[in-house]
């Protein structure tokens, strides 16, 4: 997580529970003057917060208080330790097809047994040539090695981030559970390749890798 984003984190926990001045929040706040400054400048580009014009007091805004709620709700009843923010693209050559693909994949990790979904955001369409494009933000925990496999493999994540916790053990039978996960899924991979592509394809193939 970058420092800006831990400093809005920060300044919006303090928010979460009253409505404070510039000079309240810093009397709280380790953060100098002109710091907090560009980072309250920054949330209100951002509309996560508002300022009223009499009082000069910053209030968060009640859609962010929301979904903070909801997800400590959810964290409440939630087993599991490892807590991901993952990015998801998509590509289509036409819009409807792009959105019938995002629907399908959002279904799916809802359902997912081995998954704790907190938020799924889309990214808005875009259109670069003949192709449309967009992506899905999730910030999800899941429940153990091989589950963070599963996520990564079958549900083609291109960006991950660990948001907690800051140190994780993993047995040695839950460590090897998702090696052999790993394995059957490249050996999947390996057998499609070796059913679909002529001879020809697969040297060019093999090439490409190891050169």
């Amino acid at each position: 997580m970058g420092a800006m984003q831990e400093e809005r984190k920060v300044v919006a926990n303090l928010l979460m529970r009253e409505s404070l001045a510039e000079a309240e929040l810093e009397k709280k706040l380790r953060f100098s003057k002109e710091k907090l400054g560009e980072v309250l400048a920054q949330m209100l580009r951002l509309k996560l917060i508002s300022k009223d014009g009499a009082s000069k007091k910053y209030s968060l805004k009640q859609e962010i208080i929301d979904e903070v709620l909801k997800r400590r709700k959810i964290a409440e009843a939630d087993a599991f330790k490892i807590r991901l923010r993952v990015i998801i693209d998509f590509q289509a050559i036409e819009k409807t097809l792009l959105k019938k693909h995002m629907d399908k994949v959002i279904d799916a990790i809802k359902k997912e047994k081995m998954f704790t979904v907190y938020s799924i955001e889309r990214a808005k369409t875009a259109k670069d040539g003949e192709m449309y494009s967009s992506f899905i933000e999730v910030n999800l925990s899941v429940k153990n090695f091989s589950s963070v496999i599963r996520l990564l493999f079958y549900y083609g994540a291109s960006s991950i981030e660990v948001l907690k916790p800051d140190r994780i053990a993993f047995s040695q039978y839950e460590f090897q559970e998702g090696l052999m996960d790993l394995a059957a899924i490249f050996q999947s991979y390996s057998r499609y390749f070796m059913e679909h592509l002529n001879k020809e394809d697969l040297d060019k193939f093999y090439k490409k890798i190891y050169e």
